[in-house]
């Protein structure tokens, strides 16, 4: 048995209401895909409408915005007056495209206009008192910011001191008191009556800019849609006709910044798709802001210039190829110093790159499921860094219960920045946990993962894929589709890559319908799929390979309910057998035992030692070392511990099934030698008698503590005496020649069976019980 990483949340049952239900055939959209749309609350005729078609003619009246109308008229006179205005933006991907969209159209409108995009380590985030000063005296007359300014009151208030007015446009959360800006733009404003509030900085900026001109300019709806993708906020609504429109428009984009860095990313426009932002352009305009300057960013969104787009777009692919590696080298050395044992993890490490700490963190949430906090410590003894955590557990307001400890603090529920004194770490650490358990919360489960519907293979589709484009673009409140396969069996299975870190796998039903599956770094868990029964959960593509067009699943997590059976007899696997999971290891010899406490971090028991344990681990996995004397050993074993894994190492000192008991010949042969030399020192001399009579050295042992047994022989002192006149014995009347026929038995059994014979073994032992 096999428990998935992801704790997997069923779908709600989907009921389509007759009148509904006969629109949705009329326009001959397949029933999975219906249950899918009445789970996303598209349950009627206009809501379907809107939803199919996200229409420019479905946008609100940018007016209904907070202040709008009072931004778009100090605008306006600034224009008249050809005052110097400042657009300050944020170093993020919603910030450069934010910027790059009101510069465009405060230029297309004749504005005298510069921007400034801050530096995340020289500046921080927001407003900065330093920067407004600078650009003042350099003579700017206003100010807009762009997904920023609402927690910006220093920097404002000293604008304001100067008789620089300061338009904030924002979408972040609003603090108790505003800072006392000229106007502020913003979609959830309390006095605005703007009716979806989930635009993201880019969007807001795409507001203002529709007012200024009074019209949609369609050609800044591409940066629109980075910008939303980019900022994960919610695709329903506005956000979807921005992204859905904007799509369009970059797939035949003009923009030479935007061509150029798609020629670099390697993105064929055809192609293009909320993940194509998502994976590779998003990530390559935030990896400036995290390493660098990013303004080169908004230069090349706006250039004319392809020279310049080229080199720009080269500058920023390289800085990305720079973030990557440096995400990767951080995640490898802050695994390694996690502790199984935090509820919560709190990872530091000496001078990381803080403009990565939060993807650090992301990923090692993901892959541990627990909150984890990824902080860097300087010189001065300061740590500083990021935190991310899932929804049952509000990391921002269990910091905040402890806010003495740090020297800076923000974020939201679920993601968080601090700087804090290195003494104060562990204070916070205990903090952490503490705070976990006592909400009872283990984070055992692992990460939620969705599961739209239940779906059998012989339902999967090319045609089926295909009307999952009428959802898209997918993202946050309209997620691509998870799909649950049951029961079904893997017939081949192979680690892809050039790591072999991915997994291609086919998998079979009960009617033998096949279906291709692909897990993206899951390449490690080849060894755990076997003949048993496995359900899937991923998400259902296409794939076109020379000329071939199939369906496969993008595995996310897997899980077995059957009995797991592991083969770890080759040798290679003895390294791997400290597990993490609480397991029993169990040896029948004591030499075997004290081999593998060498190897083994673990307690070892034996056999008869089974019935005298005192602890009361709740086992889930057993592993075999060894081979018993009696198959039956190993079988009462598994039957009196309830386990879902059996590893079978079936390690064997002697090789009794290859060597076997030894010929009437060869017995024949070592008596005559033994009878004729009187005295053997088989302390010394045994190697020379195993070259002389040809007899594999283990076996010869074998075959003289037979002749012991039955008075043939003695042996004093390690020398070995042949008694003269011997009792006449037969060979089968040692209990050492008993006891190899009976090793001999269970060796071969153990060690040549194949896996699915042992497994069987198991299971029908336990029904049997």
């Amino acid at each position: 048995m096999r428990k998935s990483t992801h704790h997997w949340v069923y779908p709600k049952k989907a009921t389509i209401h007759t009148a509904f239900g006969d629109i949705l055939a009329q326009q001959n959209i397949h029933p999975v895909i219906q249950k899918l749309l009445v789970q996303r609350k598209i349950d009627t005729a206009e809501k379907l409408n809107q939803f199919l078609n996200p229409s420019i003619e479905n946008l609100y009246d940018p007016f209904l915005m907070h202040d709008m109308q009072k931004a778009v008229e100090r605008l306006q006179i600034a224009i008249e007056n050809g005052e110097s205005i400042l657009v300050y933006g944020d170093y993020d991907a919603d910030g450069i495209t934010s910027t790059s969209v009101i510069v465009e159209t405060l230029e297309m409108l004749g504005a005298n206009v510069s921007y400034y995009l801050p530096n995340r380590f020289k500046d921080g985030y927001g407003p900065n008192v330093d920067v407004y000063r600078q650009k003042i005296e350099e003579g700017i007359e206003l100010i807009l910011t762009v997904d920023n300014g609402v927690a910006g009151h220093e920097a404002i208030d000293y604008a304001n001191q100067q008789g620089i007015d300061v338009i904030v446009t924002d979408h972040h959360e609003l603090p108790e008191q505003l800072p006392d800006a000229f106007a502020i733009v913003h979609p959830r404003h309390p006095e605005g009556n703007y009716p979806f509030g989930e635009l993201a900085g880019v969007g807001v900026a795409f507001k203002l800019a529709c007012a200024l001109i009074e019209e949609v300019p369609y050609e800044l709806l591409e940066l629109v849609a980075i910008g939303t993708v980019a900022d994960m906020v919610s695709l329903t609504d506005e956000n979807r006709i921005f992204v859905r429109l904007g799509l369009e428009m970059m797939k035949q984009t003009q923009r030479i910044g935007l061509k150029t860095l798609m020629e670099v990313s390697e993105v064929n426009p055809k192609e293009l798709d909320e993940q194509t932002i998502g994976f590779a352009l998003a990530p390559r305009l935030n990896a400036l802001g995290r390493l660098d300057d990013p303004n080169p960013a908004v230069q090349l969104m706006l250039t004319f210039d392809e020279e310049e787009a080229y080199q720009l777009a080269k500058q920023i692919d390289l800085w990305n190829q720079k973030r990557k590696d440096l995400v990767d080298e951080i995640t490898s050395q802050a695994i390694e110093k996690i502790n199984p044992n935090n509820y919560v993890h709190v990872i530091a490490g000496q001078d990381w790159h803080e403009g990565v700490l939060g993807i650090v963190a992301g990923r090692i949430l993901k892959e541990t499921g627990k909150p984890t906090i990824v902080l860097s410590i300087n010189e001065n003894n300061q740590a500083k860094g990021s935190g991310r955590s899932v929804d049952s557990f509000n990391l921002f307001e269990s910091m905040g219960q402890v806010r003495e400890i740090f020297e800076k603090f923000g974020g939201h529920h679920s993601a968080v920045g601090l700087t804090i004194k290195l003494e104060n770490i562990a204070k916070l650490q205990d903090h952490l946990n503490q705070s976990a358990l006592s909400q009872h919360l283990t984070f055992a489960e692992g990460l939620p993962l969705q599961i739209d519907e239940i779906i059998e293979i012989s339902e999967v589709s090319v045609s089926l894929i295909e009307q999952f484009k009428v959802l898209a673009p997918f993202g946050m409140d309209n997620p691509r589709p998870n799909f649950l396969i049951k029961n079904v069996k893997v017939s081949l299975k192979r680690a892809i890559g050039a790591n072999q870190n991915h997994l291609k796998l086919v998998v079979n039903d009960k009617s033998d319908h096949q279906l291709d599956v692909v897990g993206f770094n899951q390449g490690m868990y080849i060894d755990e799929l076997g003949n048993e029964n496995i359900n899937l959960v991923g998400q259902l593509s296409i794939n076109e390979w020379n000329g071939n067009t199939s369906c496969q699943l993008m595995l996310s997590d897997f899980s077995i309910d059957d009995l797991q059976v592991f083969d770890y007899r080759p040798k290679k696997f003895y390294r791997q057998l400290n597990f993490d999971l609480p397991t029993l290891y169990i040896a029948s010899f004591e030499k075997n035992r004290k081999n593998f406490q060498k190897i083994l971090d673990k307690p070892i028991y034996l056999v008869e030692e089974i019935d005298e344990m005192t602890d009361v681990i709740n086992y889930q996995q057993i592993v075999f070392l060894d081979c018993p004397l009696q198959a039956e050993d190993y079988l009462k074993i598994y039957q009196q511990f309830s386990v879902s894994r059996v590893y079978f190492v079936c390690y064997t000192h002697e090789d009794a099934y290859v060597d076997g008991v030894g010929s009437k010949e060869q017995f024949a042969k070592l008596f005559k030698f033994i009878q004729q030399q009187k005295r053997i020192d088989v302390r010394y001399k045994l190697d020379l008698v195993e070259k002389y009579l040809k007899i594999p050295k283990k076996l010869l042992i074998f075959m003289i503590q037979v002749f012991f047994d039955l008075k043939f022989v003695k042996i004093e002192d390690g020398v070995l005496s042949y008694i003269e006149n011997p009792p006449k014995h037969s060979l089968t009347e040692s209990q050492t020649y008993q006891n190899r026929l009976q090793k001999i038995k269970t060796e071969e059994f153990f060690l040549l069976s194949n896996l699915e014979t042992l497994k069987n073994w198991l299971i029908h032992s336990q029904e049997e019980h």
